[in-house]
């Protein structure tokens, strides 16, 4: 599987990055989808503190223990909570952070964290107190290199002018091209982009759009059920039978050249296999990707600009 580039940093991360929210509390079954992933060449793992209040970092941790040196492990943390307890609050403190910081190497069975990502934030958050406790941690060699996970531009604005950010994690997809617009001031400073979500919840995959109620009911962001089923149909037309929708949904992402990687969830061994084969095929064309755009609608992100 092919590698990227990971802003301005020495890491190399797998086009095709393993989600691990959706991986369950099931050890063996998480294990088994973990294994399947690494041998279709993902080095990639993306989990956090909060997933199942760090048991997803716990069934991590004693599955890589071998495959260490080969990964990039990346976690996020600005979120507290008690094992036990219902609910978190929002925490991007210095003191939170480099607490939350050890929880997680202990969970992970690691003594280095590759990619330490801010699980969110806002413009009031004391944001240099932030960026000093990411900075300490990656001067003691506790973590390689951090990011944040946002998508609102007063904060991504802030982070670029103030911090050595090297990824935004950010919702992207043929059906979200709000994170567009950041696209090439990204590029600039050389962040790069890690892209969830790039299946729309399953809208931009095989599965029947009415599976999910939510999605028939409501739509998707700017997209009505009927906007959604009608665009399928189009796609599904125009490429016939030469590209599933995800393999079309995951090239069109990485045919920005600020996007790193695309992270896909997965429950099972098949979706693993099927995420796999649809990374590995050939890239969209200048035309493809043109028609593609053509046919979903280039939002922005409305609020939080200042």
């Amino acid at each position: 599987m092919k590698q990227r580039k990971l802003g301005s940093s020495d890491l190399y991360v797998s086009e095709l990055g393993l989600g691990a929210m959706s991986l369950g509390q099931d050890a063996e079954k998480a294990k088994s989808i973990i294994d399947e992933a690494l041998s279709h060449g993902v080095n990639y793992i993306d989990t956090a503190d909060l997933y199942d209040w760090g048991k997803n970092e716990e069934i991590i941790g004693q599955t890589i223990q071998s495959k260490r040196k080969d990964l990039i492990l990346a976690t996020k943390a600005g979120n507290r909570f008690e094992k036990g307890k219902d609910g978190w609050q929002w925490d991007p403190s210095k003191k939170h952070i480099q607490s939350a910081v050890k929880d997680s190497l202990q969970r992970l069975k690691t003594d280095y964290i590759d990619l330490y990502q801010l699980h969110g934030g806002t413009i009031d958050d004391p944001i240099d107190e932030t960026i000093e406790a990411f900075e300490e941690l990656k001067q003691e060699g506790v973590i390689r290199e951090y990011g944040i996970s946002s998508i609102r531009p007063n904060v991504i604005k802030e982070y670029i002018e103030k911090s050595t950010i090297v990824s935004i994690m950010m919702q992207y997809s043929l059906l979200d091209r709000r994170p567009e617009e950041w696209f090439d001031l990204l590029n600039q400073h050389s962040i790069s982009v890690v892209a969830r979500g790039p299946v729309a919840k399953g809208i931009l995959s095989e599965r029947e759009l009415d599976s999910s109620k939510a999605v028939s009911e409501d739509g998707y962001l700017a997209y009505s059920y009927e906007d959604l089923n009608s665009l399928r149909k189009q796609i599904k037309e125009h490429f016939g039978t030469s590209r599933s929708l995800v393999d079309i949904a995951f090239h069109y992402n990485l045919s920005h050249t600020a996007v790193s990687s695309v992270i896909a969830g997965a429950s099972s061994i098949e979706q693993i296999r099927n995420n796999a084969k649809a990374i590995q095929s050939p890239s969209l064309s200048k035309e493809e990707i043109s028609w593609l755009k053509g046919v979903t609608k280039a939002e922005i992100y409305e609020q939080h600009r200042s």
